[in-house]
């Protein structure tokens, strides 16, 4: 028992002399910078130190990764991150080290890592049943589903629960093919919806299609206003809509799905007017309109609860994942009691949708958004930094364009202006020094070469000011 004690006492001191030796090793490097005379960001002060790490090295995780695990599995940055804890909008590696986290898992933690309400949910849903099934009555079900369908408009007040986003934009397709009778679907090039078998035939960029049959889908034009054949145009974009449905189908469809800021291609917010004139035609034809929330939604754009709503639209179904439960595998389609009978025709079940513990922690992110104004927050640091990286546009050539909305955006790097040369090496150098500044960031786009900036809810203009000022040192020693 002793000798037991013995090594664990070892290890704690190993791993603590280790941690003193990072935060010295940084020290010294930043020491190094200040004699360049060069200004080094500083990040905001955070009350949180994370208990020292005893586990697995990063080269014993990644052998075990690449002995156990998909060889389709990649991982970011030259010397790959071990995250070990989490705190609000901060992550800490193994040696201790903190980092603004930028990306928030994916846009998908929203009230903030380990938010002590979430957690406490989660802790006493568990505690008291972990599952059961929908076959039985239980709260935590019911009541996440009436919470979520009072944030939704017009007659959308039917839930469907999922363990993911894919899942909901499977079972979204297949009502809407249900529906209607129809099989064509119209989506969008530069979309993503998932890497099912609907959803990867949804999905219009080639990186994430396999070579298997995708059938019964028609991408139109891109309403992309930096990109895009028609710039901001988004009556022109739609009129293309309304040629698929002339000229690539009987007349009649199945269903439109689309994002409305693309989170997967790169941060981009469709052109304004697009969705009207699109769900015209789409309801014209017969068919029905989806609208895929699953990174945008739950307050990300500030502005609005769910980024449909900044187009002025009201869809048949709406599909979301991710900040639904502020990380748990949750997913969920709300649609029209009308809509919603077509699956009464046969059974459909879901061992996990509608799981106790998921829906308490839905419930919880539901709450602690609305308790702490994480929409206006959103909008309002959201704001501050779309206006701190136009200024950085304004400062360095090699920025493209900076769009997005609330804390949902993005910088799209170029080599040059006129022919908008993706930047794509020069993407992965920015990212790799800001991570070693203490900044984490995502990466998105058709040509990998826009940042997207989807932190948690709960950012702060401070960590705004951190994250681009760290850019900005980055760029300015390119």
């Amino acid at each position: 028992m002793q000798g037991g004690r013995a090594v664990l006492s070892a290890a704690r001191n190993s791993a603590i002399a280790q941690r003193c030796f990072s935060l010295s090793r940084l020290a010294q490097k930043e020491a190094s910078l200040q004699e360049d005379n060069v200004s080094v960001p500083k990040m905001p002060s955070f009350d949180y130190s994370p208990p020292p790490y005893n586990g697995p090295s990063v080269d014993e995780i990644l052998a075990k990764r690449k002995d156990y695990l998909s060889p389709s599995l990649l991982h970011s940055y030259k010397k790959p991150l071990n995250v070990v804890d989490g705190k609000m909008q901060y992550l800490f590696d193994d040696e201790g080290r903190r980092y603004v986290d930028a990306f928030g898992g994916i846009a998908t933690v929203c009230c903030g890592h380990c938010h002590p309400d979430v957690v406490d949910a989660i802790v006493k849903q568990t505690k008291r049943l972990q599952h059961s099934t929908v076959l039985y009555l239980n709260s935590a079900i019911a009541d996440f589903a009436e919470a979520l369908a009072s944030k939704l408009p017009g007659d959308l007040k039917v839930v469907f629960l999922t363990n993911s986003g894919t899942e909901a934009n499977e079972l979204a397709i297949m009502m809407s093919r249900l529906y209607t009778g129809c099989q064509d679907i119209i989506s969008l090039r530069n979309g993503y919806h998932g890497n099912a078998a609907a959803t990867m035939g949804a999905t219009g960029q080639s990186i994430w299609k396999y070579n298997v049959v995708q059938s019964g889908v028609h991408h139109a034009l891109n309403p992309d206003p930096y990109r895009g054949v028609f710039g901001s145009d988004g009556e022109k974009y739609a009129k293309d809509v309304q040629d698929l449905i002339d000229f690539g189908t009987s007349g009649n469809v199945a269903a439109f799905i689309s994002e409305t800021i693309q989170g997967v291609g790169g941060i981009v917010e469709l052109a304004p007017g697009y969705l009207p004139a699109v769900y015209g035609s789409i309801r014209n034809a017969g068919g029905i309109c989806i609208a895929d929330e699953v990174q945008s939604g739950f307050a990300r754009t500030g502005s609005h609860f769910w980024g449909f709503e900044s187009q002025g639209v009201v869809p048949d179904i709406v599909t979301m994942a991710k900040s639904i439960g502020n990380g748990i595998p949750l997913g969920a389609v709300v649609t029209t009691a009308k809509i919603a009978e077509v699956l009464t025709r046969r059974s459909y079940f879901n061992t996990f949708g509608g799981n106790p513990v998921c829906t308490a922690a839905g419930l919880a992110v539901l709450r602690v958004i609305e308790k702490e104004n994480l929409q206006e927050n959103a909008l309002l640091v959201g704001s501050y930094l779309k206006d701190r990286l136009m200024a950085m546009k304004n400062k360095y050539e090699i920025i493209g364009d900076v769009r997005g909305r609330g804390l949902m955006l993005g910088v799209e790097l170029v080599t040059d202006h006129q022919e908008k040369t993706p930047a794509k090496a020069e993407t992965l150098h920015v990212m790799d020094q800001m991570k070693e500044l203490g900044v984490l960031i995502g990466k998105g786009g058709f040509y990998g070469n826009v940042f997207r900036i989807t932190p948690p809810l709960c950012f702060t203009k401070e960590d705004a000011d951190f994250t681009v000022d760290s850019m900005d040192y980055v760029m300015s020693r390119m």
